[in-house]
């Protein structure tokens, strides 16, 4: 069996003309493979036969893809994703409703893994992720996170749901911030002067809790959650997404799930009164660099007024912390 050098594929998906007509939908595309499964929404990687490349396609699944709530949040992730062109969010390509499968979304493919599987092998110690993941470069892929997030927070867009699951870690250097679905977009912005903050009114945080909690999803994703997050308060702002990132950090250096707890209650209740040990003293590591204590217990100090105001300043103080190590 022979097989076709990968810079003939690309040659010869070059040279066929244009189908006359062009496919609607997803019938432009083939060769459907599946990459990911999650509680309502399936990934795939699909051939473009018009364009002539391989992408990756979004969809919901056939039991909730004519549900409006589901619907609705599945387009505000597409769109937000869509309107977010950084560096560090992956580009989409195309939004549609194809008669068969209902709504989809087409984006880059980007060869690689989540964060969460990176920090499993991690905790087992695997002598390769060691070497390709050690601390300092685990410190720089949540830098990356942050870049995207400052970017989106000067836009208007709080993520409202940054977990481990939800990075993307390339293999070639790429970092991603997928799964804008339960982001909020400023309708009403207030400016106050006191923290120097601007305030997203919330219309509600029913949608976040139901996404979060659904069958199908890591027991315990809630933990990222921010205090005001928990308490359903009516304003957040940037440092939501400040505390989740504090969050992401605290589990990445510890390889401990900080607040979790036996209950959705407990782990609320943990996130809204629990104090944690600095990071470097939790004892399950020995490679947790202690100049980084003050930043991670910053990054999730209960109320928002004691975090970083905004996300370059989380950025700048990473930076500094993986530039010594």
């Amino acid at each position: 069996m022979s097989f076709s050098h990968p810079s003939e594929i690309i040659l010869s998906s070059t040279d066929p003309e244009l189908p006359d007509p062009i496919p609607p939908g997803l019938a432009r595309y083939s060769n459907f493979r599946e990459m990911a499964r999650g509680g309502n929404a399936l990934l795939r990687s699909c051939i473009d036969t018009v364009v002539g490349r391989t992408v990756a396609v979004k969809t919901l699944l056939p039991n909730v893809c004519r549900d409006r709530h589901e619907r609705r949040r599945f387009l505000r992730e597409a769109r937000v994703t869509a309107q977010l062109q950084h560096p560090n969010t992956v580009p989409v390509y195309e939004i549609g409703d194809d008669p068969k499968e209902g709504l989809f979304f087409t984006m880059k493919r980007i060869s690689g893994e989540n964060f969460f599987e990176v920090l499993k092998r991690v905790a087992r110690n695997d002598p390769q992720t060691l070497t390709m993941y050690p601390v300092r470069e685990r410190i720089e892929i949540v830098s990356n996170v942050c870049q995207a997030l400052a970017y989106a927070h000067l836009r208007g867009v709080i993520h409202r749901d940054v977990k481990p699951e939800n990075i993307w870690v390339g293999n070639f250097g790429e970092v991603i911030l997928l799964d804008w679905g339960v982001a909020k977009v400023w309708g009403h912005v207030d400016e106050n002067p006191a923290i120097g903050a601007s305030v997203l009114r919330v219309a509600d945080d029913k949608d976040q809790l139901q996404a979060l909690t659904q069958q199908g999803v890591r027991p315990g994703t809630p933990l990222y959650m921010s205090p005001e997050q928990v308490r359903g308060n009516r304003t957040i702002d940037e440092r939501t997404d400040v505390f989740s990132v504090g969050v992401v950090l605290y589990e990445m250096l510890t390889l401990c799930e900080p607040f979790k707890g036996r209950t959705i209650d407990e782990t609320f209740d943990n996130i809204c009164h629990r104090e944690l040990p600095p990071p470097s003293q939790r004892g399950t590591r020995d490679d947790v660099p202690p100049a980084i204590d003050d930043i991670v217990l910053k990054a999730i100090a209960k109320r928002p007024n004691d975090r970083y105001t905004h996300m370059r300043e989380l950025v700048d103080a990473l930076q500094d912390v993986a530039a010594h190590l």
